[in-house]
């Protein structure tokens, strides 16, 4: 926050683009020993090394945006399969940091070639057909790639709104002859110096086996590829023509302003960033960097909303990154959390979500309520239920006073804030959530507050863990505005 103030939005923006990433996960557990060949098929340092880089990194915006990406070029480490696995996902969020600021038609490139993805959705090993066995290429990655990662389900006007046909319904995007096509071109790749003795192969892309190459004609999305065409060449026209799709803008924006802004963007903003999506500005098509920035400058993301459909529910995992970067929290060991916070705890865990749609899908409408009338969309809400509810009101009492595992918190320069229950609230309310607590909340977290004896330093912790999780449960807190 003061480096915001201190630099301004813009000057801000500027510092965090041009910042490098930070420090290696990859390093880390090679540093860590997970690395030898007696632990390939163990998965330990996965949920270390993510909460390492989330809750200590100063790259903050690469991380954040990298952790949008992860919920939308969905990798999980329920669905993976081989040796190494946490070396694997490593490889694949450092993939993320390298490529989230540059061209989407880049990044869509890394990750079609990433072990992790190629693990995930069978594009590894994928092979030609083969009409005495009844083989046919496999078609998971040609699947998502299009649902997921790059133009949607149906065509899209350049402000996220469906087209419509003569009938009235929205015109699909792509049938199951383009899937097919698709799928052919996405043949013969494999792993690149797979070796059971290190990690190292994980990190490279796939490399390509041409003698598994399906040489049909391909034909998807309007464009066809000769037969004989390579596997490369065929590759790059593929990633081409997705890339240049006018659906990508808007589909792709939207899903971003959800992860960073408000569930419910206007058509307009969805618009505004499109067209930088477009065009930066310097005549570059897909400059994520400045599609980042079109985000949280645009004045849907810098006004202070008044309408009530504004905002999104904060996800539990960035919760829990924002009380441990408030608190300074640290790992003395160097050992962090190794452990999934997921069923009764957060209810979230990075990097291990049920499924290729992530923990909540973009266009969850919850049922039989206000917001589902309204045709309001509140993908959070998906992983929110009572058990979630509870487990994380729970698990963040605890964690407040005793930390998780060897993350805890540094509430020191908190002490003298804490004798003046007012302040505190005060100083609670800014930093959690922006000011925006109710009169109502803030009188009640006051009155609690000013309950507990503050003639101690325990007893003056007692107040800030008290206040702490007040606001942390309270739903002017829980929707981010």
């Amino acid at each position: 926050m003061l480096g915001v103030r201190n630099a301004g939005i813009a000057g801000w923006l500027d510092a965090q683009l041009a910042m490098p990433p930070s420090s290696s996960m990859w390093a880390w557990l090679v540093a860590k020993g997970y690395d030898a060949a007696a632990r390939r098929l163990s998965t330990i340092g996965l949920d270390e090394m993510v909460w390492r880089k989330l809750l200590t990194a100063p790259d903050v915006l690469r991380q954040r945006t990298v952790f949008a990406l992860t919920e939308l070029f969905v990798v999980s480490i329920t669905g993976l399969q081989g040796n190494w696995r946490q070396f694997s996902l490593a490889a694949y969020w450092e993939l993320l940091e390298q490529n989230c600021f540059g061209t989407y038609r880049n990044l869509l490139e890394k990750v079609t070639l990433s072990v992790a993805m190629g693990q995930y959705l069978n594009m590894l090993g994928n092979q030609k057909e083969n009409a005495a066995t009844g083989r046919v290429p496999d078609e998971n990655y040609a699947r998502e790639v299009l649902q997921l990662f790059s133009i949607g389900l149906v065509e899209l006007a350049a402000d996220g709104t469906p087209r419509l046909g003569s009938d009235g319904k929205a015109l699909e995007s792509y049938d199951q002859a383009t899937i097919t096509g698709l799928a052919r071109v996405l043949t013969g790749w494999t792993y690149d110096g797979l070796n059971n003795d290190s990690p190292e192969y994980l990190r490279k892309s796939m490399a390509h086996n041409p003698a598994l190459h399906s040489l049909l004609e391909k034909r998807f999305l309007g464009v066809t590829i000769a037969a004989n065409t390579a596997g490369l060449q065929s590759l790059k026209i593929a990633l081409d023509t997705i890339a240049n799709h006018p659906n990508v803008g808007p589909f792709l924006g939207r899903q971003l302003i959800q992860r960073l802004v408000t569930s419910n963007p206007s058509p307009a903003y969805v618009a505004r960033v499109a067209a930088v999506f477009a065009d930066n500005g310097s005549g570059v098509r897909g400059h994520l960097g400045a599609v980042v920035r079109a985000i949280l400058t645009d004045p849907e993301a810098r006004t202070v909303p008044t309408a009530a459909t504004a905002g999104k529910l904060r996800e539990p995992v960035l919760r829990f990154v924002q009380w441990a970067r408030v608190f300074n929290a640290a790992s003395a060991a160097d050992t962090w959390f190794g452990s999934t916070l997921d069923v009764n705890r957060l209810g979230q865990s990075p990097l291990r979500s049920p499924s290729v749609f992530n923990f909540f899908r973009p266009g969850y409408v919850p049922p039989n309520t206000a917001l589902g009338a309204q045709g309001l969309v509140v993908p959070e809400l998906q992983i929110t239920n009572e058990t979630t509810v509870a487990g994380y009101a729970n698990f963040m009492q605890s964690v407040l006073p005793n930390g998780a595992g060897d993350i805890k918190a540094s509430y020191g320069d908190w002490l003298a804030t804490a004798n003046d229950a007012g302040a505190l609230v005060a100083r609670v309310n800014l930093l959690f959530a922006a000011g925006q607590l109710s009169e109502a909340t803030v009188t009640t977290m006051v009155n609690a507050v000013a309950a507990i004896a503050a003639t101690t330093d325990t007893a003056r912790l007692n107040r800030i863990h008290a206040a702490t999780l007040m606001c942390l449960c309270a739903p002017e807190y829980l929707v981010l505005k």
